[in-house]
């Protein structure tokens, strides 16, 4: 493709999201509500959007479909597994908003903390979701820099990308705070969805239609239709990958904070309606992605190369190519600087907030513009070891944050939760994850987002049962939840 053509691409959408970025200035930024919430006054629809554009990063377009690539038709169950579990917002998300909403709270890891009436449990949460959500961050980065590498053909430097990626995160993280975010992400999600689905069905028509497309892919490729097919896709490592995803929502506090955000419940059911129809096309889309590269190029390096080729490739108009480029990229961005302002709330509110003369909450808020750069910085050098498979990776972040799950579940379900079992089961079970992770061994063939779950299950349901629960919050939560059954 022409890289002329690609760098226009990406003038275009700097000036336009930049336009749009200080256009949201407009709204309620003041005070850590107001910049990482939104003033808790997001309309569904908008909700919706951004929750899509988070969520559906350079994991979708590049990493799912360089997982299809390798792996076969195993890369859709894989992600009919996540969508199953966004079944856990319909659970969780009236009993966040309605918590939220009475207590005031700006973090998920805040929530915990008070739930359990400790400070500590709160800056732990905190701390193990800043350790692996860093490296996810870098994740998105590897996928700009991979995405415009492959598409122009080496002309623009995988570094390149990804230093790009990081200055428009940062700037979109600094313009409007979560405002600006989630006003960019309803654009790059409209064009995202529709530019996307188009590019796919052009493709398919150049191989021949959608009859003659899977025909070609049972004489070429009969292992890529069935599951374990390659091999790749065996009973363990299904397990292993989705796993963590099915807990996506609930264990990554960049989505789950998004739950504080609606003006109301109602805003809250159609976001969560208008994630499923976003998140059903672009499923199916990404996975066509991988089949379509893989009948093109059969032979590529590295399978997250398959969407950059596959729009570089004839099939596909130069313009159009270079809009759904644009989106993709947009995409990735919108999930850092979502990441970046999520962690440094996290970090303001529940590590530097929980010292021992609490800072107000302007104090707070200038803390986490602070810290916002310095994840920026981390993440860029994470993203600059070029590590492949990009969904590989993005499991292996998860499966660092689901030891925090057993808490959440324990936040509104169980009153015999305690301090002591949200830190002990948070802590070790993290430990336990990054020493599978960094040796790489499976004990009994399980992956490590397998044992982190056992693990600070265990831990939680035995440390609490041998120490004393607090009573006043949890009657107040447990009530909560009830009036969230009755709504």
């Amino acid at each position: 493709m022409n890289t002329s053509l690609v760098v226009w691409g990406i003038i275009i959408y700097i000036i336009i999201a930049t336009v749009i970025a200080l256009l949201s200035r407009r709204g309620d930024r003041t005070g850590m509500a107001g910049y990482y919430l939104g003033g808790r006054k997001l309309n569904g629809m908008l909700s919706a959007l951004s929750y899509s554009a988070t969520t559906y990063s350079a994991f979708m377009m590049v990493g799912l479909a360089g997982l299809t690539y390798q792996g076969g038709v195993g890369a859709l169950g894989f992600e009919i597994v996540y969508f199953a579990g966004v079944s856990l917002i319909a659970l969780f998300g009236p009993r966040f908003w309605l918590v939220g909403k009475k207590f005031g709270y700006v973090t998920p890891s805040e929530m915990v903390g008070d739930r359990f009436e400790s400070k500590t449990a709160a800056s732990a949460i905190a701390l193990v979701s800043c350790l692996f959500l860093i490296p996810y961050s870098a994740v998105q980065l590897a996928g700009v820099g991979y995405l415009l590498q492959g598409i122009t053909n080496n002309a623009i430097p995988f570094t390149t990308g990804v230093i790009i990626a990081t200055v428009l995160a940062i700037f979109f993280s600094y313009a409007a705070g979560i405002r600006s975010v989630v006003w960019t992400d309803a654009l790059q999600a409209i064009f995202m969805i529709i530019t996307s689905t188009i590019v796919v069905l052009l493709v398919i028509n150049g191989l021949g239609g959608f009859g003659q497309f899977f025909d070609n892919l049972k004489t070429s490729h009969p292992e890529s239709l069935s599951v374990p097919g390659n091999g790749y896709f065996s009973f363990l490592t299904f397990l292993g990958l989705t796993l963590p995803w099915f807990f996506f929502s609930l264990s990554n506090p960049q989505v789950s904070q998004r739950m504080f955000m609606p003006n109301s419940l109602k805003g809250l059911r159609q976001m969560l309606i208008g994630f499923l129809v976003f998140g059903f096309i672009y499923t199916f889309v990404s996975v066509l992605w991988g089949f379509s590269a893989l009948q093109m190029f059969p032979n590529l390096e590295t399978a997250d190369l398959a969407t950059p080729k596959l729009l570089s490739s004839d099939l596909v108009p130069p313009v159009l190519g270079v809009i759904v480029m644009i989106g993709i990229m947009a995409a990735a961005i919108s999930t850092i600087d979502s990441i970046m302002l999520t962690l440094s709330s996290m970090f303001a509110r529940d590590v530097y907030g929980n010292m021992k003369n609490r800072p107000n909450d302007e104090k707070q808020l200038k803390i986490g513009k602070i810290v916002i750069p310095i994840i920026a910085i981390l993440a860029y050098g994470f993203a600059e070891l070029e590590l492949n498979l990009i969904a590989v990776l993005s499991v292996a972040a998860s499966s660092g944050l689901i030891v925090s799950v057993p808490s959440f579940f324990g936040t509104f379900f169980w009153k015999k939760g305690t301090a002591a079992g949200v830190i002990s089961s948070v802590t070790i079970g993290a430990i336990v994850v990054l020493l599978l992770e960094f040796t790489g061994t499976k004990p009994l063939g399980l992956g490590s987002g397998i044992w982190g779950l056992m693990i600070s299950t265990i831990l939680f349901i035995g440390v609490s049962l041998a120490t004393k629960a607090p009573k006043q919050k949890a009657e107040t939560f447990i009530n909560i939840t009830k009036t969230a059954k009755n709504d």
